[in-house]
């Protein structure tokens, strides 16, 4: 088995290289660079040590990963032939370098020794160029990997990798969505290199405009002052949300329970789908707040009482989505949205226990307004084939239940009138089913259409002196056939 000799080459000063470095670069045994871009390379120079360069892979392949995983496995080959070799890399080697995490790995699996030599990282001459102190919090980001990392407003953060200007606007995009355009920001370059360190603080507009912007840039984003403070994330909602209900906080926070916010969570939800209704965009982000809030809200109360806190519920909604998601995060197959469907009903049957069709139909919520209720019953009815081959058949059905509720309206026996009717309305969200409309959904708008053409009377009748109370229902039905000319 070859050995590895990882070294940290600092920075980029020559004066931050360790004493252990420049020993194991003297030693004699073949040395290798991740990249010859990098300033201490002057030192190999000066002192005649040789060296060979893996700058020319990252010409031969776009993918980052691909660059990587092809100079690991060179170094491993490299290592069995030469016995050991010294592989030097840029600040760090456990900072951000990802053949050095790599090459760890197979470590771990013994298929390579490997013994690091530290060195300075980037992190200490940009905190000093900046002079700002970590304490408060700082987290470390890979510009090349940033959508899949998680920026924290709330601390300051590092992006590293800023290779060039399109790398920079990538960043400045994801940044933009969290901060705001106008958020002021720090450009550092070769930070800690004597007559090359640059550092300027513009807004997140201006990123990628910077022309010398190159390997050695990284990007230092300040924390959010609160009095400044313009964005808040999840966490800032939690803090808020736990202050109101500690004893310092609000009376009437304290006082609610997980009972009497029920009703909020409803009115709170609706009020989301009124938003979607209207097209009203605004309105979506607020309204969408206040229902994120009844969830805080409530896992604040549960977590004061031991049961449960907001980490249980992400975690149990990841994990839910990531179960019932095998085609994306598993190797199952699918072919369309259909199948994806069936299989999310047969896992959620699993994890429910539930092995019977009828148990499905139980499964439903009993909260549920009875037009939802009845549309999932049909719904999942239909799953096992209990439905109608077409339309036709659910649109017989409503005539015949009709017919029946006014056979039993002019008998004029109450006990049935009531029965027929729950039959005629579950008739009708048969026909909303096939037709592919949420009957929830459609008698809403009819709602809100009839109080707007009310409305229309109402003013109507006012500018024509009268009360509604004192007009005939002749007159009152003129001015509604006239609200639905002017679709009111």
């Amino acid at each position: 088995m070859g050995k590895i000799v990882v070294i940290g080459l600092g920075p980029g000063d020559i004066g931050s290289l360790t004493l252990e470095a420049v020993e194991r670069l003297k030693s004699g045994n073949k040395v290798i660079l991740r990249t010859e871009k990098h300033p201490t390379v002057e030192y190999l120079k000066k002192n005649n040590i040789k060296y060979e360069t893996y700058d020319y892979m990252y010409e031969k392949w776009d993918d980052f990963e691909e660059v990587y995983k092809n100079i690991t496995k060179d170094l491993v080959a490299k290592s069995q032939k030469y016995d050991i070799i010294n592989y030097c890399v840029p600040g760090h080697p456990l900072v951000a370098e990802k053949t050095v995490d790599i090459l760890l790995r197979l470590k771990e699996e013994g298929k390579v020794s490997v013994e690091i030599i530290p060195g300075m990282s980037f992190i200490d001459p940009i905190i000093s160029a900046i002079g700002r102190d970590p304490i408060e919090g700082l987290k470390i980001l890979d510009g090349l990997n940033l959508k899949k990392q998680t920026v924290d407003i709330n601390s300051d953060n590092i992006i590293t990798q800023v290779y060039n200007r399109m790398v920079a606007s990538e960043v400045k995009l994801i940044l933009s969505d969290i901060y705001g355009d106008e958020y002021e920001v720090y450009i550092v370059r070769a930070a800690g290199v004597k007559e090359k360190e640059k550092i300027v603080k513009v807004p997140l507009y201006e990123l990628d405009r910077i022309d010398w912007i190159d390997y050695l840039t990284s990007i230092y984003i300040p924390k959010m002052k609160e009095k400044a403070r313009k964005r808040y994330d999840m966490n800032n909602l939690i803090h808020i949300m736990e202050k109101l209900r500690s004893k310092e906080g609000c009376p009437w926070d304290i006082k609610q329970t997980h009972e009497s916010l029920r009703e909020y969570v409803l009115e709170e939800a609706y009020e989301v789908v009124d938003a979607i209704d209207n097209d009203d965009i605004d309105g979506l982000a607020e309204e969408l707040g206040d229902l994120l809030l009844q969830v805080v809200f409530h896992s604040q109360i549960a977590k004061e009482e031991g049961y449960f806190n907001i980490y249980d519920i992400t975690s149990n909604i990841c994990t839910k989505l990531i179960n019932r998601h095998p085609h994306v995060f598993g190797d199952i197959k699918v072919s369309d949205d259909k199948e994806v469907l069936a299989n999310w009903n047969k896992i959620k049957d699993k994890e429910k226990n539930i092995k019977k069709y009828t148990e499905r139909l139980e499964d439903i919520p009993n909260s549920l307004s009875a037009l939802m209720k009845s549309y999932k019953v049909q719904k999942r009815a239909a799953d096992v084939g209990f439905d109608w081959p077409n339309i036709e058949g659910a649109i017989s059905k409503v005539k015949e239940e009709l017919d029946e509720l006014l056979k039993e309206i002019n008998s004029k026996k109450n006990e049935k009138i009531e029965e027929e009717l729950g039959d005629l309305l579950f008739a009708i969200v048969n026909i909303s089913r096939f037709l592919d409309i949420n009957p929830e959904v459609a008698l809403n708008k009819t709602i809100l259409k009839f109080i707007k053409r009310f409305k229309f009377i109402e003013e109507q009748a006012t500018k024509n002196g009268k009360d509604l109370n004192n007009m005939t229902l002749e007159e009152m039905d003129g001015l509604w056939e006239e609200a639905k000319i002017h679709k009111n």
